[in-house]
């Protein structure tokens, strides 16, 4: 059991039987009274975001989660597919779930999946991926009204801005976390 002091960022506990995390913590103490611990928590599952405050004293469940090493395998209508390289089990995660982090999956990526009662939650990708840009607009010299950057499509459709050397056909890396331009990968 967690109490109020142990609360901060990124925590993962039950609320009304669900797991949820907390996404912003302020702790005030008023000259009278108890100290009051105001968070913002997000719903790990509906995703949905809410304030709610506590007193000292108060007891938390943590969030019965449980990650898993698992490997992409492919996309179909009920979503992606991911096995578990352990015992050959699947799992499917709907679109909605993974957000913009579909855009970096690649066929056999070993990923963790996050579930809740059996159930994918969600997911963490390495850190780096690779993408082949397929769409890139030609640089003028000269252009500059624009900044320093261009805009790109990767072979999965993601768009992002990359320096002006950067042409269709590279292989780029790309920071998963950020979604943002690292460098230009040598083949």
């Amino acid at each position: 059991m967690y109490s109020c002091a142990d609360l901060k960022k990124g925590l993962k506990l039950m609320i009304d039987g669900e797991p949820h995390y907390i996404v912003a913590f302020d702790f005030t103490k008023p000259g009278k009274g108890q100290a009051l611990y105001k968070c913002k928590l997000r719903n790990m599952i509906t995703g949905s975001l809410f304030d709610r405050t506590y007193r000292s004293g108060e007891s938390f469940e943590p969030a019965a989660l449980e990650d898993r090493d698992m490997q992409y395998l492919y996309q179909d209508e009920s979503g992606y597919v991911f096995m578990d390289n352990k015992n050959y089990e699947q799992v499917t995660l709907d679109e909605k779930t993974l957000g913009d982090e579909k855009y970096f999956l690649r066929d056999n990526m070993d990923v963790k999946i996050l579930l809740f009662n059996g159930r994918g939650i969600g997911i963490t990708l390495p850190n780096f991926v690779n993408l082949r840009v397929t769409e890139a607009d030609p640089w003028v010299k000269g252009d500059t009204a624009a900044g320093n950057n261009k805009p790109v499509t990767t072979e999965s459709g993601y768009t992002l801005a990359v320096p002006p050397f950067v042409e269709a056909g590279d292989l780029i890396q790309i920071d998963t976390r950020t979604g943002d331009y690292v460098t230009r990968v040598k083949e």
